[in-house]
């Protein structure tokens, strides 16, 4: 006979205890534990229900297949480079992003791409099948009319959508089990995990065991049929995936949608993939036609960038394997307060807390009593140091009130001792500030030559930050 017992989990962390506590020991959240009653299952029941296919017979690594997985197209360029090629059936996909930063707009565009070719089925536990459907029509209407406006359908008439593309509106995962086998699709989208539950477990949906569990059943679905499943994911107030960190280890790949509500674009940032490379990103346009591919990112991001503007200067960061060139903005202003506030905007609050000191200590910048403000144009947030030398220019350049060369961009890590580090993949940064068509390029020296720089671009080798900045304000004869 089944036992049952009650346990209570945190929420936040899937922390498990016996009894009711008002903080969580392992997380330290508050009023995060929540009641949950368990029954415990025999043994021999248990074992019918896990495994990826039912059955299991140890093999030699020899005689295992190593050919790689043969991908489906996806026809949306930007999404199928930060999936690492394409779509590899029987994976399981996580997306996540804050609410409003339009995750099931990308992945009703991918359903309705998808749908031309291959058997969709989108289930969806927080909009009905009218609301998706009307956005579906906006999205075809409006992208059509952006690719051609010649071709663009008049207001109010049928818009085609593909036969291939099945909706439904469940949360019960034992039922969109049953609409999976008779409906028999190649790819899977649940929106999202946490409104789906499993009636055999005694707790709310978005529980932590109700969402570990489905994630859970939804990964052997994958494994055992070769369906691909794209799942999203609410996050918290802290950017993470909401529950436990274990969720983001039983898929495949996660992906996160990232972004200001208010600005235009989106990045499409992979923290973790088993079928290709980590940290890679497609940046995304969010227009009324839904989310369209910026090809060319570093071209987007200095449109509208003011030259020979005092305070502004050009950074070359590296997304996954890819350069993109952005603008960094710093400005300073005598404070008005006791003390001089430090206001990072797309960069680390620590990082320029650091550039600051080097600059007051080693370059002899007084900037105990200013008030500084760094930001990134465009929404983007960089995390990597190859981008320190420029958010020192810039500020710089702001408190002398001098520009920087207009055709320059600026690469290094700054060290405590006023030095300048060489970053990895210069290259390719290298290579694409010529593509856009800047001159110069300040940059550390190099200790270890490597691959020769790119002709068509000088390159300054510089060791220290002083030497940096006196190389960025030279004026051309």
């Amino acid at each position: 006979m089944a036992k049952t017992q009650t346990r209570f989990v945190c929420q936040n962390c899937g922390r498990v205890s016996a009894s009711y506590m008002g903080k969580c020991p392992q997380c330290n959240t508050f009023n995060s534990m929540v009641e949950e009653v368990v029954h415990d299952e025999p043994v021999a029941k248990k074992a019918n229900v896990r495994g990826l296919t039912g059955r299991s017979q140890p093999r030699p690594i020899g005689d295992v297949s190593g050919q790689d997985e043969d991908r489906i197209h996806l026809p949306i360029g930007e999404f199928a480079r930060v999936l690492g090629g394409g779509i590899v059936p029987g994976s399981i996909v996580l997306v996540g992003g804050d609410p409003g930063i339009g995750k099931s707009t990308l992945m009703l565009q991918m359903a309705m791409e998808m749908g031309k070719t291959q058997r969709v089925l989108y289930v969806s536990g927080e909009e009905s099948e009218r609301q998706i459907k009307m956005r579906a029509a906006r999205l075809a209407t409006v992208g059509a009319g952006e690719e051609n406006p010649d071709s663009k359908p008049p207001k109010g008439s049928a818009v085609s959508m593909p036969d291939t593309l099945f909706l439904v509106t469940e949360t019960n995962l034992e039922v969109i089990f049953n609409h999976i086998s008779e409906v028999k699709p190649s790819l899977l989208i649940v929106d999202s995990i946490q409104t789906v539950y499993l009636s055999e477990i005694d707790s709310s949906a978005g529980s932590v065991t109700q969402v570990r569990e489905s994630a859970s059943r939804l990964r052997e679905l994958a494994k055992s049929s070769g369906i691909t499943v794209f799942v999203i994911g609410h996050v918290t107030k802290e950017g993470n995936i909401a529950g436990p960190r274990i969720l983001e280890h039983i898929v495949d790949t996660v992906l996160y949608l990232e972004g200001d509500r208010f600005q235009a674009y989106r990045l499409l940032r992979s923290v973790k993939n088993r079928f290709g490379a980590t940290a890679e990103v497609g940046v995304f346009e969010m227009r009324e036609g839904g989310l369209i591919e910026v090809t060319n990112p570093s071209e987007a991001f200095l449109a509208e960038r003011m030259i020979n503007a005092a305070g502004s200067a050009i950074a070359v960061t590296m997304e996954g394997t890819r350069p993109i060139l952005v603008e960094i903005q710093g400005l300073t202003s005598p404070t008005q307060f006791g003390n001089a506030r430090r206001t990072p905007n797309g960069v680390d609050f620590n990082r320029v807390l650091l550039i600051t000191a080097v600059l007051t200590r080693r370059v002899g910048l007084k900037l105990g009593e200013q008030d500084i403000f760094v930001n990134v144009v465009g929404g983007i947030q960089i995390d990597e140091p190859a981008a320190d030398l420029a958010v020192a220019a810039a500020i710089a350049s702001s408190w002398k009130d001098v520009p920087i060369r207009a055709e320059a961009v600026l690469i290094g890590e700054i060290g405590l001792a006023g030095e300048l580090r060489m970053p990895g993949q210069m290259v390719p940064r290298l290579r694409e500030a010529q593509k856009l068509g800047f001159k110069t390029a300040i940059v550390p020296k190099a200790i270890r030559k490597g691959e020769p720089y790119p002709k068509g671009i000088e390159v300054i080798e510089v060791r220290s930050v002083e030497q940096a900045l006196q190389a960025a304000w030279k004026v051309e004869k």
